[in-house]
């Protein structure tokens, strides 16, 4: 029987025999890998390997860059949100609206107040001005805004409290306080006051207006009562301050911002309103 002190000589004998082996190995593993000397030539598994990969990555250049795939590159298994495409834009055209309204946009506008409702029936608004310049149309401000309480038509009736979808012109402006220092005609009058029945919220609802020419005749005072269509189409539909909510059809913004559009608006830019809920103008 072998005693425990010659087995483990024998052990250590076999492991100092192995190991010129395994050096020896390792040696010829590494002459047939990506750098021996069959590189390029498809010599040795470790190349064949190799070259596999390389093709794998030219054909797939996504899996040399996790982050291109949305790959976590702490977590394999998990995956990060891609990020949002930017989606192409027309400058020859005024975001958000569609060619039925696109083609009511007089040919000499170089001004757009866009209103973008949220929604058919919501009382809330965007308000951007764009300027023309050359064939492009270009952003300059938006505000939010409010617009008719009950939403937006395209059959618009007084009372219906709801604002009128179309592309209606600014040709004149007014108020109860002074000529902000607009281009624009303007009319100062203490007859823009609102009532004082009406919630002290509304009270300077009507400091600064700018008339939106939707059944009224143009180049008169904003409060002008003429009404060509009847009067059962409405009328009275300006931009004016906002009083925090819907209106009765009118558009309400800041002070600021009324005040910017009044210096801003300019008779010899055409400048126009294309307003409705984002569905209608689309």
């Amino acid at each position: 029987m072998e005693t425990p002190t010659a087995r483990a000589t024998r052990t250590a004998l076999s492991a100092r025999t192995a190991l010129p082996v395994l050096v020896t190995l390792a040696g010829l593993l590494a002459l047939s890998g990506c750098d021996g000397p069959d590189r390029g030539s498809g010599g040795g598994a470790g190349s064949a390997a190799a070259a596999d990969r390389a093709r794998s990555v030219r054909a797939n250049p996504d899996r040399a860059d996790p982050s291109r795939t949305g790959l976590d590159r702490t977590h394999p298994d998990r995956t990060r949100p891609e990020r949002p495409r930017a989606r192409s834009v027309d400058p020859a055209r005024i975001p958000g609206v569609g060619e039925r309204l696109r083609r009511r946009i007089p040919a000499d506008s170089r001004q757009v107040v866009a209103v973008y409702g949220d929604g058919r029936n919501s009382a809330d608004s965007t308000v951007v001005l764009y300027a023309r310049r050359g064939a492009a149309w270009e952003r300059i401000r938006d505000w939010p805004a409010h617009n008719g309480k009950k939403g937006w038509t395209t059959d618009h009736h007084e009372g219906d409290g709801r604002s009128p979808v179309g592309v209606f012109t600014l040709t004149d402006a007014g108020g109860v306080l002074a000529d902000p220092g607009t281009r624009l005609p303007y009319t100062r009058s203490a007859g823009f006051a609102a009532p004082r029945w009406w919630a002290r919220s509304h009270w300077h609802d009507f400091d600064y207006v700018i008339a939106i020419d939707y059944n009224r005749v143009r180049g008169t005072a904003p409060n002008d009562p003429a009404r060509p269509e009847g009067g059962v189409r409405g009328g009275g539909i300006w931009l004016h301050l906002d009083h925090g909510s819907g209106t009765s059809a009118c558009v309400g913004l800041s002070r600021a911002a009324m005040e910017y559009l009044l210096r801003t608006l300019a008779p010899d830019r055409h400048p126009v309103v294309v307003m409705g809920d984002r569905a209608h103008l689309g």
